[in-house]
């Protein structure tokens, strides 16, 4: 049994090791920002910056978790997800149906439980929640 046990502890630190070499995840860098949205208020912009942009723009901040993997493959993933369903660095508003961000931000499915856990700053209380969907719907002159 000790000896099953070593074998396995060899296989997964060597598996570890080998999987920092596969390149998806790596890539940290950032392209500019060519347009960001007119908000109404630096709190919107405060909010959204705090619970959205590091998937949801091109202002990404990268812990030092997301450079070891196989978490730098989540976090690139989500990350490549986000900027293509929605990209306040590449703002236009004819893109963006203010209903459906409204709801993904009110049921709690955005941001990520997940990424809420480890940031903070996207970890929002009701009354957070009800400022950034009105910001956002303030920013897209919508009711």
């Amino acid at each position: 049994m000790k000896k099953f046990l070593l074998i396995a502890v060899i296989v997964g630190v060597v598996g570890f090791v080998l999987i920092q070499f596969i390149p998806y995840g790596h890539d940290h860098t950032n392209p500019p920002v060519v347009n960001e949205p007119n908000w109404p208020d630096t709190q919107t912009r405060n909010l959204v910056a705090g619970a959205c942009y590091d998937c949801h723009s091109n202002e990404t901040n990268y812990p030092w978790y997301s450079y070891v993997a196989p978490v730098s493959w989540l976090t690139e993933h989500d990350k490549q997800d986000g900027r293509e369903h929605l990209n306040f660095s590449e703002w236009t508003n004819s893109q963006h149906d203010v209903n459906e961000i409204a709801e993904v931000v009110s049921s709690g499915e955005m941001p990520m439980p997940i990424y809420a856990v480890m940031h903070k700053s996207a970890q929002l209380t009701d009354v957070q929640r009800q400022m950034l969907i009105d910001g956002i719907k303030a920013t897209l002159n919508t009711p």
